[in-house]
């Protein structure tokens, strides 16, 4: 099969102290209500057409969790029907024909499984995955949401990089939220 030209992204939310969530995984703390009147608003319908472009997504089995339990508390699936990887040697549960289990090699999987046939693969979780794909240079681009609270301690957004990763600012979006999105290119 032909690659398809196509970009891996990482994207968190994450505090203004770069945790993703509290040492217990809860993130109780992105339910925020500050307010920044210069701020952009989220319109329903450019997001749900951004959402769209998203071939598939990747994540960790405690982000897939963490989802499942929002899912549980009435908030629905975040993912809709586009598929999801879950990074997991556990066996978990799944009602969804869009999300697989994956627990082999993390760059056979991207380079030879996803970018062949996704144009735009996102990371979306956790902490080790993120760091993962960055130690092993599968991430083209970074996208870092910054919730305007400071918690103090947790989970990392970036677990054992072990060398630094340059980066170059593309973007940066402050919301009415009072959360600010920085928009990276990831220097190979």
């Amino acid at each position: 099969m032909d690659q398809i030209e196509s970009r891996v992204t990482i994207h968190m939310a994450a505090s203004l102290d770069g945790f993703i969530a509290r040492r217990d995984g809860s993130v109780d703390w992105l339910e925020i209500t500050d307010t920044f009147a210069d701020g952009k608003g989220m319109d329903p319908e450019l997001v749900s057409r951004f959402l769209s472009t998203i071939g598939c997504y990747v994540m960790g089995s405690r982000t897939y969790e963490t989802a499942l339990a929002f899912e549980a508390k009435g908030f629905g699936w975040a993912y809709g029907d586009t598929p999801t990887i879950v990074l997991t040697s556990r066996v978990l549960p799944n009602k969804r024909s869009s999300v697989k289990f994956y627990s082999g090699d993390l760059t056979q999987l991207v380079n030879e499984q996803l970018r062949p046939s996704f144009r735009n693969i996102w990371f979306v979780g956790g902490g080790f995955v993120s760091g993962a794909c960055l130690r092993l240079g599968l991430a083209d681009e970074l996208r870092y949401s910054i919730m305007p609270v400071l918690i103090g301690d947790g989970i990392s957004f970036f677990d054992r990089l072990q060398r630094d990763t340059a980066l170059h600012l593309r973007e940066v979006n402050a919301y009415k939220s009072g959360m600010v999105e920085l928009y990276y290119d990831v220097r190979k």
